[in-house]
């Protein structure tokens, strides 16, 4: 269930406005995975991640793990 939950929240920032340059703080990246994920659906997300790796692969893929590292911290699973 993480790993879905993981996977849906990297699309949503993938297709977010948000840069890298502008290095977000974690409110920042919680809410525009929230806003993208209210705005495009998990769908609406993937599709647009498949069109960029398709357009324009070796800066989706840089993108994406600038989108992974943001992550860490944000959707991790609870330790008890």
């Amino acid at each position: 269930m993480i790993s879905i939950v993981k996977d849906l929240a990297a699309e949503a920032l993938f297709v977010s406005c948000l840069q890298p340059s502008e290095y977000p703080s974690r409110q920042a990246v919680e809410q525009a995975v929230t806003a993208m994920i209210l705005l495009h659906g998990s769908d609406g997300c993937a599709a647009e991640v498949a069109t960029e790796f398709g357009d324009h692969p070796e800066i989706a893929v840089r993108r994406m793990h600038w989108v992974h590292d943001e992550l860490i911290g944000v959707v991790t699973p609870a330790m008890n």
